[in-house]
């Protein structure tokens, strides 16, 4: 629904409750962009999803503000946010100057932090031309057909597929709940954790936020989620890169190349238990 909020709420909520009780499987979307209060207002209207501000959200202290108001305040009742990286309207300035690493890093945070994402269609093909001084692609698909190519040099493809996959086999990665951040000593790094409701299914993801120079950060493992003491151990498999190795202790280091993947994404338990 295309800029829901200019709308009266009662409207919407008379109409989703029309629909859904003959079709009770429809989707509602809320593309909405506006004050907090009135985005939440509509979730509780009857829309079952919502745009968000994740597109403007790049640092590592707002990603994380952000994040815990819609995962440990009341929205995490109600409101549920899909990220989108980009869409046909918004052409974000981080993407318009970070190159191919600046997509591997939205894509990263879109599909582990939140159950759901979008993209408009170039996005796999970085395309991230701007007319100058605007959030607005240069050739807008709103003024014109374009056809795009199934693949380009340099395009991240394999990555999305990659993503989506690790996303279908994981059910950390179907919600937006499950999510704690955890310690790691470099401002230009986001370390957490998602699980599943049982905790049967945990990942720890670390995402760089630096699409020019590679990071490294000591992070802290989890250990105590497990009753585990610092010294303890977590089996890892590195799931972007299909690598098994252990984790010993509770303090680590990483490091994360631009050049090669800015992100990294791992499935872990305690070591020996099966």
């Amino acid at each position: 629904m295309d800029n829901p909020h200019t709308k009266p709420f009662p409207f919407w909520e008379w109409l989703i409750a029309e629909i859904r009780a003959q079709h009770p499987d429809a989707v509602f979307l809320a593309e909405a962009f506006t004050r907090p209060k009135v985005m939440y207002r509509l979730a509780k209207s009857g829309f079952g999803q919502s745009y968000t501000y994740f597109t403007w959200r790049n640092e590592k202290a707002e990603i994380e503000e952000y994040l815990t108001e819609l995962t440990t305040t009341a929205p995490k009742d109600f409101f549920r946010p899909h990220f989108f990286v980009n869409t046909p309207d918004i052409n974000p300035p981080f993407l318009q100057n970070s190159g191919r690493p600046g997509f591997l890093i939205r894509a990263a945070l879109a599909t582990t932090l939140s159950g759901l994402w979008g993209m408009t269609q170039g996005f796999e093909l970085c395309e991230a031309r701007a007319i100058p001084g605007k959030e607005e692609f240069l050739d807008s698909e709103k003024y014109q057909l374009r056809a795009w190519p199934d693949r380009a040099p340099g395009d991240i493809v394999e990555e999305i597929t990659r993503l989506n996959a690790i996303r279908r086999a994981n059910p950390a990665l179907q919600s937006h709940l499950g999510l704690a951040f955890h310690n790691a000593s470099n401002d230009q790094v986001l370390w957490y954790r998602k699980e599943s409701p049982d905790r049967s299914n945990v990942l720890l993801v670390a995402v760089s936020l630096d699409p020019r120079a590679a990071q490294a950060a000591t992070v802290e493992l989890p250990l105590w989620e497990w009753d585990l003491p610092d010294s303890g151990a977590l089996e890892a498999e590195d799931l972007m890169r299909g690598s098994r190795f252990t984790w010993q202790g509770k303090t680590q280091q990483i490091r994360l190349d631009p050049a090669e993947l800015p992100f990294g994404i791992w499935r872990v338990r305690p070591a020996g238990r099966h």
